[in-house]
């Protein structure tokens, strides 16, 4: 006999060192882009969105290529729709490439294509430190955004 399960409240996955990585490099370079009003600007589309309504959208997909997951100069800033759906169907990879030329170089473009399938073996100390560094921008640039938002006493 098959007893009822409670409903309980989903537990959270831990996630894996990796996965942390990942998510708060993703949230760092969006931080980075951002302007004085939290609005950063999509690199495939142009659309300017505040950078919480944003992804993290990877150059060279994360999951083809561990050589260039974690390098923030392959993560950039795109709206969602950009980052899941234009970059599989639409013509996200093409403005995207555009974009990477324009401001990397065509040269280091093609390094990074060229050594994307190259094998980075990444160890829980490599993710440990990377997560740490990544922490203490994204509290640096959030306190910057705080900052720069007016306060209830800024406004008239």
């Amino acid at each position: 006999m098959l007893k009822k399960l409670s409903k309980k409240k989903k537990q959270r996955k831990k996630q894996t060192p990796r996965a942390k990585a990942l998510t708060l490099l993703q949230k760092l370079v969006r931080l980075k882009a951002a302007d004085a009003n939290g609005y950063c600007e999509c690199v495939t589309s142009g659309a300017r969105k505040h950078w919480t309504e944003m992804d993290g959208g990877h150059f060279i997909a994360k999951g083809h290529s561990s050589r260039w997951a974690l390098d923030e100069r392959n993560v950039h800033p795109q709206t969602k729709q950009q980052n899941a759906y234009g970059m599989k169907f639409g013509t996200a990879t093409h403005s995207y490439t555009i974009w990477m030329i324009d401001h990397y170089g065509k040269d280091f473009v093609q390094h990074m294509l060229d050594t994307k399938n190259d094998i980075h073996k990444l160890y829980k100390a490599d993710y440990d430190e990377m997560i740490a560094d990544f922490q203490r921008q994204i509290k640096e640039h959030e306190a910057r955004l705080t900052l720069l938002e007016p306060t209830q006493e800024d406004e008239y």
